[in-house]
C-alpha cells in the first residue's frame, strides 16, 4: 500500500524503518525520505503517525510531529 505518493514509499517501506529503529516521524523521514515530497507530509503525516503507533505500541498521541520549516507550502519566488 503507497503511504506517500510524493516520494512514492510504501508501508512496508515504513515498518522495515520502524523495524531497524525509527521510533518518530522524523527518524521514518530520515530513513525513508516519507514526508519530504511536493506536499511536505501534508498527505501521509497522519499514516505515518498511525502506523508508527501500531508498531511501536506508542500511543498516538504521544508521537510528536516534527518541526516544520517554512515554507509550508510551495511559493512562486516573485511572492517572496
Amino acid at each position: 500500500m503507497l503511504i506517500c505518493r510524493c516520494e512514492e514509499i510504501t508501508e512496508e517501506e515504513i515498518i522495515e524503518a520502524i523495524r531497524t529503529g525509527a521510533r518518530s516521524i522524523a527518524g521514518i523521514r530520515r530513513r525513508t525520505r516519507a514526508g519530504m515530497g511536493l506536499c511536505q507530509g501534508r498527505t501521509c503525516r497522519r499514516l505515518l503517525a498511525g502506523i508508527l503507533a501500531r508498531e511501536t505500541g506508542i500511543p498516538s498521541d504521544d508521537i510528536l510531529s516534527e518541526t516544520r520549516r517554512p515554507p509550508l507550502r510551495p511559493l512562486k519566488l516573485n511572492i517572496l
